[in-house]
């Protein structure tokens, strides 16, 4: 059976140049980074190379990039290590409510320590607006956290401007930008961003890498204590076959990735008007402009998300839902709650992300297969078959709009 990955913010492969970097640290170069004998020499050397790739990445300087297990420890410290270090300022923080949970768990955990979390409201297109950031920064704001783009809508913020306001006011900016490494440019000092989340797996680089940017002069308190390294802000032996992989997609991703974003946004518009214009009754969810490249994201009137990535597990082809369900509730996604969508049609939001390996020929064959099981599940369904069909709310702004040339 052919296996088709469009699913790549959960996993993309590895590229071969990464695997080779990475051989030697689960072999012959066993030893410690932190070990002052021979066998830390080349890891420790191997760990300073890809500090300074990764930060290159992002216009950063070595001295500013903390490694973590990946993108939701990023996260967590962002959020958790801001907060404890400024609450002699005070305990307010400003927030999106379509972040990735990895933030927005924390967020809640806070709110529970004594924290006020003023959230932000997001548009039918996911947009949050910056001027409603300037509006609640108050005295004892200590942080600001907006995600750069969001995995499961695919819209882009207006990160540069909200960073630049959290700026001017003295306050610490984070931005969750996991999702768009690899395919957006990012430059810290042009975003005004503290603190910045990455996750290697997304740009090609090994699962369970990541890293924080944090700025020179900014202070957090660590999450895992008990060890020196990585200042002092990230206790525990480090990866460092992990590290060097990351280190070294970092490396290539920063060379190809104008290369491999318009491969790939080329994809990511057919995909989406293949879809639009061979199926009834499905919008497309998040700005059709303002979006990561490649990223495709609907929702299907009359059927469940889980159901239409089942038939087409069962033709090859990976993706995701935005709609959680458990054996004993269906849960509506917050990211599609918080932009509007019915929930009778959350339930039916599927996502999609491209990246470089994949094909027009494959964009083709989904097309083709995703009409079928659509086709097939609705004759099924019982939501179609409902006497009042009209009492289920459409999207607050259009969502058929087409993508960017």
């Amino acid at each position: 059976m052919r296996k088709i990955n469009f699913d790549h913010l959960a996993a993309s492969p590895l590229l071969p140049e990464v695997r080779e970097t990475m051989l030697p640290y689960l072999g012959e170069e066993f030893g410690n980074p932190l070990s002052k004998h021979l066998y830390g020499e080349t890891p420790k050397e191997a760990l300073e190379k890809a500090r300074t790739q990764v930060a290159e990445l992002i216009h950063a300087e070595p001295e500013e990039i903390i490694f973590t297990s990946g993108g939701s420890e990023a996260n967590n410290l962002a959020v958790k290590g801001a907060a404890h270090a400024g609450e002699k300022k005070g305990k307010h923080i400003i927030a999106s409510p379509i972040e990735h949970h990895s933030v927005l768990h924390p967020l809640k955990r806070l709110e529970k320590q004594g924290y006020e979390i003023s959230w932000l409201k997001a548009d039918g297109k996911g947009r949050v607006d910056p001027e409603e950031v300037a509006k609640l920064v108050r005295k004892d704001t200590v942080l600001v956290t907006v995600i750069y783009a969001s995995g499961e809508i695919g819209t882009v913020q207006p990160i540069a401007e909200i960073g630049s306001i959290a700026r001017k006011n003295g306050i610490i900016f984070h931005t969750d930008a996991a999702a768009a490494a690899g395919m957006m440019p990012l430059d810290t000092e042009k975003l005004s961003a503290d603190l910045l989340s990455l996750a290697g797996n997304v740009f090609y680089g090994p699962p369970g890498t990541g890293a924080l940017y944090k700025r020179k002069g900014v202070k957090i308190l660590p999450l895992i204590e008990g060890g020196i390294q990585e200042s002092g802000l990230r206790a525990g032996t480090h990866n460092t076959a992990g590290i060097a992989g990351m280190g070294r997609a970092a490396e290539i991703t920063r060379v190809s990735q104008g290369e491999w974003r318009n491969r790939v946004k080329e994809l990511g518009g057919k995909l989406i008007k293949g879809v639009l214009g061979n199926i009834e009754d499905v919008f497309l969810t998040g700005d059709p402009v303002n979006r990561i490249p490649g990223h495709a994201s609907f929702c299907v009137k009359f059927i469940e998300g889980e159901s239409i990535l089942l038939h087409l597990n069962f033709s090859g082809i990976a993706g995701t839902s935005g709609s959680t369900c458990s054996s004993e509730s269906l849960k509506v996604s917050h990211v599609l709650e918080a932009i509007g969508i019915d929930p009778v049609w959350a339930q039916g939001s599927v996502v999609f992300t491209l990246g470089i390996d994949n094909t027009e020929e494959e964009v083709d064959y989904f097309v083709g297969e995703l009409s079928q099981a659509v086709g097939k599940l609705r004759r099924m369904s019982p939501i179609l078959n409902a006497e009042d069909v009209s009492k289920f709310k459409d999207p607050p702004h259009d969502h058929h709009g087409e993508t960017e040339e």
